[in-house]
């Protein structure tokens, strides 16, 4: 079932050669991403040298490592030394980085070929991609539908296979989110396990990079590769001991924990996938236990008070001076800087920004954003003492409804991070994957969520499901690898 492993086998064999196999990938592209706007910019260059380095490779009978010749994309906010890095806003168009991220200089020196940078919701403030300067990607399995976001680009391009595997970030679920609705693995790791050297902020304290990908081994190849400890990121730590080998074991004595407050809250369709995915689980040995969160309702306030608060500090170098296009006219300094901010940044991220910057203002600061962070402590007592120990991985639906149609404006009561953000405030590594349909035949996720630094846990327990259920869940849009 791995996309990545077939590839390369194919590559290691000469069935097909990595030009030919980066070809038939841009080609894809070319015929589907004026539809789906899964990409802002095509390296094609870019990849098909690397295409060829990893040719002159095979020739000469060298072993292929785990991702090289393997044709990926990557979210627009993570830095690409020399590629255009926009994060889909008016504000960085045209913005060409000086420097490579830690996990795109890691997938570089894979030879891994970079198809092109994905589309976004502006700076990653958003849930359904619709945000972004160029417009929303477009759902593969019905365009007339959102990705999802913040990474909806990077979900849509693996989903119609114009990538094999991409990279997203995910502050409040925006790997989970998209993947859950395109009918694909997204894994948020642990806060620490993956370098954030290169990422451009939204909120730092809770984002973190991870892989989008068809199946589980493919998430936990990629995983593997870009979680290097990096020192020029205080908070990274890296991972002892690589997740695709712990792939396969056994899920007996498993004790996974299930909230019927969670499901009870989830569309019926949902609902119901998710409780049959559970019949799974206890059918492969695993334990059920019931369990509750009592602060659940407090985990989204908290989430938007805190990320509005970080962002408003992260993106104050977008002033016209330091980064982004200068007014042209102006009174003074504190008026070119306004207007700098007031034509470049869309109206979600000047919405954020200024919700922040009030939060963090002199009298609000105490009654909000103070709040908030004692807590966000409690929170992540709570889910200790109230989950994990009672279970080893926690069950949800990924987001309560599947992919909506494009336009559609959500209340905050329906929100669709509502069962992510909780892995963000505590830092616990998630993983999103598929386990069955709606009404209207659109792929419905489910979430496990892991104790820190657990991400082989978690993947190993989406890699048995997928194992059992022989893989019916996952997205065979375009499986076809011909040239």
């Amino acid at each position: 079932m791995s996309r990545i492993v077939q590839l390369r086998g194919m590559l290691e064999k000469k069935q097909i050669s990595c030009r030919e196999l980066t070809e038939s990938y841009l080609e894809r592209i070319e015929k589907q991403n004026g539809r789906l706007r899964a990409l802002i910019t095509i390296t094609e260059e870019e990849a098909l040298q690397t295409a060829d380095t990893v040719d002159k490779k095979i020739s000469k009978g060298e072993k292929l490592r785990p991702l090289e010749g393997i044709p990926m994309a990557v979210k627009d906010n993570i830095s690409t030394m020399g590629i255009e890095t926009t994060c889909a806003s008016r504000m960085l168009s045209g913005y060409k980085p000086i420097y490579d991220a830690h996990v795109w200089q890691l997938l570089k020196q894979q030879n891994a070929p970079l198809l092109g940078k994905c589309n976004m919701d502006e700076f990653s403030m958003g849930s359904t991609c619709e945000t972004s300067l160029i417009g929303g990607a477009k759902n593969p399995h019905d365009t007339n539908r959102v990705a999802g976001g913040s990474s909806g680009g990077s979900a849509s391009s693996v989903a119609a296979n114009m990538a094999a595997y991409s990279l997203g970030s995910d502050t409040g679920g925006s790997i989970r989110l998209p993947a859950s609705f395109c009918g694909l693995i997204g894994l948020k790791p642990t806060y620490g396990s993956v370098s954030r050297y290169g990422l451009f902020a939204y909120a730092s304290s809770m984002e973190q990079i991870g892989p989008i990908a068809f199946s589980a081994e493919d998430a936990a190849i990629v995983f593997d590769v870009i979680s290097e400890r990096d020192t020029r990121d205080m908070t990274s730590k890296g991972i002892s001991e690589k997740t695709h080998p712990q792939l396969g074991r056994s899920l007996s004595g498993l004790r996974i924990g299930i909230s019927d407050e969670m499901l009870g809250s989830a569309g019926d369709d949902v609902s119901r996938a998710v409780r049959e995915a559970a019949d799974v689980y206890r059918k492969l040995g695993a334990q059920l236990v019931p369990v509750s969160f009592s602060l659940q309702k407090y985990v989204l306030p908290v989430y938007y008070i805190l990320s509005f608060s970080e962002a408003s500090s992260n993106l104050g170098c977008y002033d016209g001076i330091r980064f982004g296009p200068a007014a042209d006219k102006y009174d003074d300094i504190d008026h070119m800087i306004s207007l700098t901010r007031s034509m470049n940044f869309g109206r979600e991220v000047k919405l954020r920004l200024l919700l922040g910057t009030y939060i963090l203002s002199s009298g609000p600061y105490d009654v909000y954003y103070k709040k908030a962070q004692n807590l966000r402590s409690i929170i992540a007592k709570q889910i200790k003492e109230e989950i994990f120990n009672h279970c080893d991985v926690f069950l949800s639906p990924t987001t309560p409804f599947t992919a909506f149609k494009s336009g559609t404006n959500l209340s905050s009561e329906n929100n669709g991070d509502s069962y992510t953000t909780m892995a963000n405030l505590t830092g616990l590594p998630a993983i999103s994957l598929p386990c069955g349909y709606d009404v209207d035949n659109m792929p419905i996720g489910m979430q496990l969520i892991g104790k820190h630094f657990c991400e082989a846990q978690i993947l190993n327990a989406a890699y048995m499901f997928e194992r059992e259920t022989d893989g019916a869940f996952l997205s065979r849009l375009e499986t076809g690898y011909e040239i």
